[in-house]
């Protein structure tokens, strides 16, 4: 099969991204993240506001979150590489928190292979994670660290497992006049 590769016995269609993936994962991340702090209550809306995407009231706690969500497609092989936080996103974080009276949080959605993983975590819990360095921060993703997280009280945390059942390979042919009549 012409782009594909087998792992594992099963054929993996290798993924050639369009043009504006970046843009439309970014779009995809604030709206998986939006979508699952409401299925828990939370009030919340997207922002067009530098520094934080996203403002949420935890139904819990009351408190007022602003935030930045940070979202990545890893190609396969690369889903285990760390996401890069450039420092000045905490900056800008900080002062449209303050601007709003709410704390700043980080959503971090990253998309690796089969699993689509979502942290939200308190910003000062990620820089005592990671110390800002020269000029950015990471979010680790190795096995080990996705444990830490998963036993952090104050991360929180979902996923989704991702199968591709059927997709176009350069195999596929159009629909004809002689195609099969489909199923009744």
């Amino acid at each position: 099969m012409d782009g594909a590769a087998t792992k594992c016995g099963i054929a993996c269609m290798k993924i050639a991204k369009s043009a504006r993936h970046a843009k439309i994962t970014g779009d995809f991340a604030e709206a998986v993240v939006l979508y699952w702090l409401s299925k828990y209550g939370f009030e919340c809306a997207r922002v067009d506001h530098t520094g934080i995407n996203l403002i949420a009231r935890n139904p819990r706690t009351e408190e007022i979150m602003g935030i930045s969500v940070m979202s990545r497609c890893r190609r396969e092989g690369s889903e285990d590489e760390y996401l890069s936080i450039p420092n000045d996103n905490f900056a800008k974080a900080e002062a449209a928190c303050r601007a709003f009276g709410c704390v700043p949080y980080f959503a971090i959605v990253v998309d690796a292979a089969d699993t689509i993983r979502a942290f939200i975590v308190p910003a000062a819990r990620l820089r005592e994670y990671f110390p800002l360095r020269r000029r950015a921060s990471g979010w680790r993703m190795s096995e080990a660290y996705l444990q830490r997280y998963r036993e952090d009280a104050l991360i929180m945390g979902f996923e989704f497992k991702t199968k591709t059942s059927r997709w176009w390979t350069t195999e596929t042919t159009r629909p004809s006049a002689q195609s099969p009549d489909p199923p009744a």
